[in-house]
């Protein structure tokens, strides 16, 4: 049946089938298809086109396959199918039509939730199943899981930048490849470039950061704050202004921040960016990361002999990609370059051995920057398999004598000997070496002919060897009406038995002779029934019994053309199979008869036959990295005993097998290793008898090598009581492409083996309480990971538990920022947490100025470890000292707090003007009665003028109760009022004068009074003296006092006697007379006495006190 023309839709497949009569044909034909003219498609075999061809031994038809998947418009045209035999040659041609897949506009809005199968799943296999599949809108909803698979959670954003600023230098090519860093050299210099700006701007509210990165085809949005809205800025990539052109850059002003928006990222935009105000500028630097290279074609197993060469090849996402090829974890240098050689090819990535060798078997590794890929190569010493030895012979005088031999390398050579002497090729012997067959061919047989031949592969220690036979026609010279008579070596009544491979020619050459001329009968003797039990053979004598019990018939065979035939001349009568199959074994029996008399002779012919394929193997005991393969049988053996089997394994996604077997498997099982653990692998299995291999069996399930996780670690006791134990424990270091489905605890007595459940089923938490324990026993307890291949090691207890509360004092572990005073401003919720230890649980009491705690406002809350005191919404009256106490029968610990709320003041108290003169006038008031519960900061003095009431700020911050206001409008009336200030904010009202102050115009000139020059000066004295300080190491320490004097005095600090002018770490100021020594983060070797020393003209002062620096606890 000759291919037909075919139609597919884009993303669909199709089969198309050749199929060719084998009755009449000794050889299987040779079947090629070709795309086009000359494209041959066994070359183009892979995901998308395959090849396939198999033999009916009922029908005597070969199938040949052609099946292209995942069809694209590419795959459309002509195609051509060649069969060919020995003397025979037929083609046919047929075309392929790929219709365009259904528009968006034409989909079924229901597709998009149909449910579809796992061999269909991702692909529309044709039109007519449009309407398959079950709906599915699970797709819609958001899924969530108890469990959490590490594999499946977004990993979090890293900073390369910073990841590059901490690394130490051996780590720079790492993080390059690993981040996709293409100029490592100038990301260093500018990240060395990068300076803080530790001094506060006056331009900028908030700088950019110093750095930035990007995907690369995401955008980026560098936002600053400015000091004043109204500002212009300017903005500049390496040192270049940036004009607004398209949609590349964008800038937004909104308020007092400016954003610029870079979209579609590209490698161009890596570079330095600075914003500039006015005379101020801040910079950064942005890093366009470019997307992970991901291995789109993985690499495959390889299986190779010594001196063989090696290409492992790959396949990524981008062109010109970074790849590092590694061996057994160790990464392939190019020093190594004279062993291994490196190809790029677009995107394929090429690691080529040229001879390899022993210590090249290994797994090798391809990493990008966005996953790597594994395989393994198995090198293999050299050994010869031979698939058919040459077989004894038996010919007559000027026959043909032919030994053959196959072998499994079609490159090897060999020499023929003969009785242990080479044998030299003539006119009449010749030597031929085709493919994997050797020949020995002898024409014209002679009795010198006969001897020992041997066949011996060159490089290998093996030697074939059979016996040729010389058959001599004895002929007896009678008188005419000589009874016919069949001339072989060994004639008898007992059937001799020739023994011919599947596939080769028979021939059955008999002399006879007699006179007159023999008529020659050739009959095959056909059973149509046998005994039930095991008894003699049908042609057995008649002495033997039983010959009633089989039921027989013969064949006569005549024909003298055809694949079975018989050719029959005066002296001889051949017999001749062309290609022995299965159906020509049997019983043959010769008879020659004339008129004076007659013989027979009966010749049993056995066809051996490669064996069947056997069933497809079952895989058991899956481990790490093995797996326990068993097969049965062939159903048949092909007539020879099957002398062992030959495994083969692939990774399921691949096309190529790997044989894992040299020596022949006698079992029926074999334990399969050094597999790669998560990914899925088949198995098949052939059958070896003395002619060959079977047919591979059918492919196993896919299975995956999966082993056990390994132990948790750092299993701990947390808490015990009477009757419970609190266990905790990390997960394990390994966990393997398994995953990790939970956790086991289990208990046992201490000196008993006998292992009790702590809970039924698994736990996914790496913590437990352990209930219901029986007081006072000592227990070991053990924990175990689980995973679909089964429980890993135990890690237990390094010494058993006693179950017994344990006392323990109570003590309250009070919180750094609590044992300061509390600031809570009004109508803030205050939550105070509280831990404590102490078992058994202590009890817990709270008071508030020694008087327990009341009121539904105040909430207490406690746990086994902590305790909380909350208020929903603050109030004054909250304010004062808290103690909590623990207490467990006679012991305590008991602890203070201070709270104290605070609100905004009341406005300031009698405000009024004091005097007014020129442009001036001076205000003086009182401070405000509510401070608010905390220190009052300053004043806000405003005016308004009388015409406009509009007010405008005069003073801020002001600290004093008096002051003056100057420029003022004369001829103009002004009103005052003042705001008081503090922590909390400004008084909510002000106080005012309530008449107009008016500024009067000027009538006379004023002269000022004269008046007596002084002296002021004065000797230097503190009017605010040091205070002694106990502070914390680590933070940063002022100690200030005031000092006064004229002319101004000269101002020196020291400790314990040292100047400190010249040390860094120390920074002193001076102003307005109030001194200040600022100590950088101070240590233990900072305490002591600390003098300020003031001198002048008219004399010196000194002041002193004593710092104590406290290590934290």
């Amino acid at each position: 049946m000759r291919p037909q023309d075919g139609e597919v839709t884009v993303g669909g497949s199709i089969v198309f089938s050749a199929r060719v009569a084998g009755a009449s044909l000794l050889k299987p034909p040779v079947v090629k298809w070709f795309k086009g003219k000359w494209v041959d498609l066994s070359s183009k075999v892979g995901q998308h086109l395959q090849l396939h061809d198999s033999y009916d031994r009922a029908s005597k038809v070969y199938l040949f396959e052609l099946h292209i998947t995942d069809a694209q418009t590419t795959s459309a045209g002509g195609y051509r199918c060649e069969v060919s035999t020995k003397d025979k040659f037929d083609s046919c041609n047929f075309n392929l039509t790929v219709h365009e897949a259904i528009g968006s506009g034409d989909l079924d809005l229901r597709s998009a939730f149909r449910r579809t199968s796992l061999a269909g799943a991702g692909r529309r296999t044709s039109d007519s199943h449009e309407d398959a599949g079950t709906l599915d809108f699970s797709s819609l909803l958001k899924k969530s899981s108890f469990r959490r698979d590490s594999k499946l959670e977004a990993p979090a954003e890293e900073d390369v930048w910073e990841i590059l600023r901490q690394a130490p230098p051996s780590e720079y090519e790492r993080i390059a490849f690993q981040h996709g860093v293409t100029d490592l050299r100038g990301m260093l210099k500018r990240l060395k470039g990068m300076k803080q700006d530790e001094k506060k701007s006056t331009a900028f509210q908030k700088k950019l950061e110093p750095a930035y990165q990007v995907n690369k085809g995401h955008k980026i949005r560098l936002t600053v704050e400015l000091a004043d809205p109204d500002a212009e800025v300017k903005w500049l990539k390496n040192g270049q202004e940036i004009q607004m052109s398209g949609s590349k850059y964008i800038f937004e002003s909104v308020g007092a921040k400016r954003t610029l928006t870079i979209s579609q990222c590209s490698l161009a935009d890596d570079a330095a960016y600075q914003c500039v105000v006015g005379g101020e500028k801040c910079s950064t630097e942005l890093f366009v990361k470019e997307p992970p290279v991901l291995i789109t074609r993985s690499l495959e197993d390889q299986l190779v002999m010594v001196g063989q060469r090696v290409e492992f090849e790959c396949e990524v996402s981008e062109e010109g990609a970074q790849v590092k090829w590694l061996k057994d974890g160790v990464e392939l240098t190019r020093e190594e370059t004279f062993k291994y050689r490196f190809k790029k090819d677009g995107r394929k990535h090429h690691l080529i051995i040229n001879e390899a060798t022993l210590e090249d078997a290994g797994h090798y590794a391809v990493r990008t920057s966005g996953g790597q890929s594994l395989a393994e190569l198995i090198v293999q010493e050299k050994k010869l398999e031979v698939y058919q030895s040459i077989a004894d012979l038996a010919v007559g005088a000027k026959d043909q004598a032919v030994f053959k031999c196959e072998v499994s390398d079609e490159n090897v050579r060999g020499v023929w000997l003969k009785n242990g002497k080479e044998l030299v090729p003539d006119n009449r012997i010749k030597v031929s070496h085709i493919g994997r067959v050797h020949k020995l061919t002898i024409d014209d047989v002679t009795p010198a002919d006969e001897a020992d031949y041997s066949f011996v592969p060159e490089g290998f220690a093996c030697n074939l060897s059979a016996k040729l036979h010389f058959m001599e026609v004895k002929i007896d010279f009678v008188p005419r009406q000589e009874p016919p008579k069949i001339h072989l070596d060994c004639p008898g009544s007992t059937p001799d038995t020739i023994v011919v491979v599947a596939g080769n020619k028979l021939r059955l050459d008999v002399p006879i002779s007699g006179d007159p001329a023999p008529t020659v009968v050739w009959q095959k003797t056909v059973t149509q029934g046998k005994k039930a039990s095991t008894g003699p053979h049908p042609d057995a004598p008649e002495d033997a019994g039983a010959d009633e019990e089989w039921v027989f018939d013969k064949k006569l065979l005549c024909e003298t053309e055809g694949r079975v035939r018989v050719e029959t001349t005066k002296d001889r009568s051949v017999f001749t199979v062309e290609g022995a199959e299965k159906e020509d074994e049997g019983v043959y029996t010769v008879t020659v008869k004339n008129p004076v008399g007659e013989d027979q002779v009966n010749l049993t012919v056995k066809v051996i036959d490669v064996p069947d394929a056997p069933a497809a193997p079952k895989i058991s005991n899956v481990g790490e990295d093995s797996c326990t393969v068993q097969w049965e049988p062939p159903a048949y053996d092909g007539g020879q005993p099957v002398l062992g089997y030959i495994l083969e394994r692939k990774k399921k996604k691949s096309y190529r097998w790997m044989r894992l077997n040299f020596d022949l498997l006698r079992e029926l099982s074999h334990e399969a290793r050094r597999m790669i653990e998560g990914v899925a692998y088949e198995m098949r299995v052939y059958a070896v008898n003395a002619v060959g291999m079977s047919r591979p069996s059918p492919a196993s399930q896919p299975f995956m090598p999966i082993g056990p996780p390994g132990e948790p670690t750092h299993l701990a006791v947390e808490d015990v009581s009477d009757t419970t134990v609190s266990l905790k424990w990390r997960p394990p270091e390994r966990v393997g492409a398994g995953g990790l489905d939970g956790y086991s605890v289990e208990y046992c007595q201490e000196g008993c083996s006998e292992w009790t459940p702590a809970l039924q089923g698994l736990t996914e938490r790496t913590s437990m309480l352990v209930k219901d324990l029986p007081t006072g026993a000592r227990l070991l307890f053990r924990v175990r990971a689980h995973n679909v291949a089964g429980p890993g090691g135990p890690i237990v207890t390094k010494e058993p538990v006693t179950v017994q509360e344990i006392l323990q004092r109570p003590r309250l572990q009070l919180p750094r920022h609590l044992r300061q005073t509390i600031q809570k401003k009004v109508g803030e919720p205050v939550n105070l947490l509280i831990p404590f230890q102490g078992k058994p649980r202590p009890q817990v009491t709270w008071t508030k100025e020694g008087q327990p705690l009341a009121g539904e406002e105040v909430s207490i809350r406690n746990s086994p470890t902590d305790t909380i005191l909350f208020i929903r919404a603050a109030r004054r009256t909250h304010s004062g000292t808290y103690q909590v106490t623990v207490r467990i029968e006679n012991m305590e610990d008991k602890a203070t707090l201070i709270l104290q709320i605070v609100d905004k003041p009341s406005p300031p108290q009698d405000i009024r003007i004091v005097e007014t003169w020129g442009f001036n006038v001076a205000l003086e008031w009182k401070p405000p009665q509510d401070d608010g519960n905390t220190e009052i900061w300053g004043y806000t003095v405003q005016k308004a003028d009388k015409k406009t009431m509009e007010w405008f700020t005069v003073l801020e911050h002001y600290r004093r109760t008096h002051c003056v206001v100057s420029e003022l409008i004369i001829g103009n009336g002004y009103y005052f009022r003042v705001f008081s200030h503090n922590m909390v904010g400004s008084s909510d009202k002000a106080a005012a004068t309530k008449e107009p102050v008016f500024i009067p115009r000027p009538g006379i000139t004023y002269e000022p009074p004269k008046y007596k020059a002084l002296d002021f000066s004065e000797a230097p004295s503190f009017t605010q003296p040091l205070a002694n300080r106990s502070i914390i190491a680590g933070y940063n320490a002022i100690l200030c006092c005031a000092v006064r004097g004229s002319p101004k005095p000269k101002i020196s600090w020291f400790k314990n006697g040292l100047d400190l002018g010249e040390d860094a770490r120390f920074r002193m100021f001076c102003k307005q007379g109030v001194l200040t020594l600022e100590i950088r983060k101070p240590c233990p070797y900072d305490g002591g006495v600390y003098v300020c020393r003031a001198t002048n003209l008219q004399g010196e002062a000194q002041c002193e006190c004593r710092l104590e620096v406290r290590v934290p606890q």
